[in-house]
């Protein structure tokens, strides 16, 4: 049986804040960044499980709120809104 990732579930063990030059941003931890690749390369190989394939969904969406967030982020300290 599948059971949906939150990808909230994630963020317990798999987000760090970083301080890059004048910004702080959101990054995944090492552990979690590579959780992905691994995930990515079993895709790549067509040899995801059903339960590995909602756990790359669910770190996709993480990986793209985080993007997003961390791009307001840097635009609003180049003086963008």
């Amino acid at each position: 049986m599948t059971t949906l990732l939150k990808p909230s579930a994630l963020i317990p063990k798999g987000l760090r804040v970083q301080q890059i030059n004048n910004l702080t941003l959101f990054k995944f931890t090492n552990e979690l960044g590579d959780r992905m690749q691994t995930l990515l390369e079993k895709k790549k190989a067509d040899s995801l499980t059903s339960d590995e394939t909602l756990e790359l969904e669910a770190i996709g969406e993480l990986d793209e709120i985080f993007s997003y967030i961390n791009a307001v982020i840097a635009a609003r300290a180049n003086g963008h809104s």
